[in-house]
């Protein structure tokens, strides 16, 4: 090949790859939303994996799909509990978006004893107050629930996950406790304790069916945040567009 023909070649292989590159590190937004009320939500009940959505919690899965129609989402990923699977199927007769469904968005596993019991029963309320509410240490466990150090793990993996994603625009259809594990882990990283998660848990309550909002820069991978910015949380989907462009 002559060089005339190769130098023309390699400078549109390295525009080309250049386009590919800041592609890549163009920077993304997630869409974290609650799942709707289930049915022992509204009975104050502790679920475990099982619980379909009530009647409310079917229209409030539908108010924020018709929320996000002017957003342009492109992908839902969704916990694989079927109440957040519910919400998702629902949201996405407005959205016609492919659906990913991930273990790694669930909620965190309740101890067996409290699973099915209401929550403010007073032998219910102080193991609930020991797990959620005390302080301790990383690894502490009562029974045989998903710990701190566990949710820590799977929210690393969690977010590992999302900065992987190449589309513009992502809802994540996930859980109480667990979402805020994610934002808490995209504010402090590795640096996040018990003590940490507890104090963002107590003063931080997740409705059904709000929105929580990040970015994921991949240019700021390497510092502090690890590229993430938290925007918004649990925003009513009426308030969405209004909560975000005043925090832009």
């Amino acid at each position: 090949m002559s060089e005339a023909v190769l130098y023309p070649l390699l400078g549109f292989g390295a525009a080309l790859l250049l386009v590919l590159v800041l592609f890549r590190m163009r920077t993304r937004r997630f869409y974290f939303i609650r799942h709707g009320e289930t049915v022992l939500n509204a009975a104050h009940i502790r679920q475990g994996e099982e619980g379909e959505l009530s009647p409310e919690g079917r229209a409030q899965a539908d108010r924020v799909g018709m929320a996000f129609i002017p957003v342009h989402v492109k992908r839902i990923i969704t916990s694989a509990y079927p109440r957040a699977e519910e919400t998702a199927t629902i949201m996405n007769k407005h959205l016609h978006v492919p659906i990913i469904v991930s273990p790694l968005f669930s909620e965190r596993r309740n101890p067996t004893a409290i699973i099915g019991q209401k929550r403010d029963l007073p032998h219910i309320k102080a193991i609930i107050d020991q797990i959620e509410n005390a302080y301790h240490a990383d690894n502490y466990r009562y029974a045989d629930e998903e710990n701190f150090t566990d949710l820590k793990i799977r929210a690393r993996k969690a977010i590992a996950l999302l900065a992987r994603q190449g589309k513009d625009h992502t809802i994540v259809v996930t859980h109480h406790v667990f979402l805020k594990m994610l934002l808490a882990y995209m504010l402090h990283n590795e640096r996040l304790h018990a003590g940490d998660f507890v104090k963002v848990s107590y003063f931080n309550f997740s409705d059904n069916a709000t929105v929580s909002v990040a970015e994921y820069n991949p240019w700021r991978h390497f510092g502090r945040s690890k590229g993430w910015r938290v925007i918004a949380y649990n925003v009513q989907p009426e308030d969405l567009n209004k909560k975000i462009t005043a925090t832009e």
